[in-house]
């Protein structure tokens, strides 16, 4: 009998607990640094990943498909992948293509721009996570809005996370904190998981996401932006004037 498409492009999970569930109550470190950043690269990456795990991360976000590569030949911890492609719009994971990429390279979850802005191929979101699922790799929206998570999880995401909240046109960022409300106002509204993500600068920020009712928390920029951390120390030292 002839197997379907979708059975034969299945990609065999890695050895290991459901993903979804591996990361739950835990720390999720994004380890990106795109062209032009001192750590740009997949062997510093790679090694910023390994950090991440000794440190006790529950799961690693990365960008692109030789990072995601690397990463899941080194370690066994979830991978979330994404491909950001230019800087304007909808440039995470912008199409199925992007998507399918990132998994074929061995992410264990996809995140997706699930926001309600047009898509660079014209095509929808739901196509984007049908394609998915029939690689056996799980979604991951990254949305602004609970409307957007709304329409995520009816579109069949396994995850939402808020990590563009304050980053589109509908939701203009007042100041430098996470949006917690939208955490709770998610938590409260999804039964799939919520992910909060996006300003998580410090620790007592997680906890709150945690108590608000994330399944899980990302941190990137305050724990693998050297740059960005030497700034904020920086601005403290007498000589900030120089």
């Amino acid at each position: 009998m002839q197997r379907d498409r979708a059975s034969l492009n299945r990609r065999r999970p890695r050895p290991g607990p459901d993903p979804v569930d591996a990361i739950k109550g835990g720390l999720v470190v994004s380890c990106q640094a795109r062209e032009g950043d001192p750590l740009h690269g997949t062997a510093m990456m790679s090694a910023m990943a390994r950090a991440a795990a000794d440190g006790g991360a529950a799961g690693i976000r990365l960008n692109g498909s030789a990072d995601v590569r690397a990463v899941t030949s080194a370690l066994t911890l979830p991978v979330i992948g994404l491909w950001k492609d230019g800087d304007e719009g909808v440039y995470i994971t912008p199409t199925a293509r992007h998507a399918l990429a990132v998994a074929d390279a061995g992410a264990d979850i996809v995140a997706v721009d699930a926001t309600d802005r047009p898509r660079p191929d014209g095509r929808s979101f739901r196509d984007t996570v049908t394609a998915l699922h029939d690689r056996g790799v799980r979604v991951m929206a990254d949305i602004a809005t609970v409307t957007e998570g709304l329409a995520a999880q009816e579109a069949g995401a396994d995850l939402v996370g808020t990590t563009l909240s304050g980053y589109t046109e509908h939701t203009p960022r007042t100041d430098d904190e996470p949006d917690l409300p939208l955490v709770r106002a998610l938590v409260g509204r999804l039964a799939i998981p919520v992910i909060a993500e996006g300003r998580f600068h410090l620790p007592h920020q997680v906890a709150a996401a945690f108590d608000a009712g994330a399944h899980a928390v990302v941190v990137g920029t305050a724990i693998t932006a050297p740059a960005w951390i030497t700034r904020r120390f920086a601005a403290e030292a007498p000589r900030r004037g120089w």
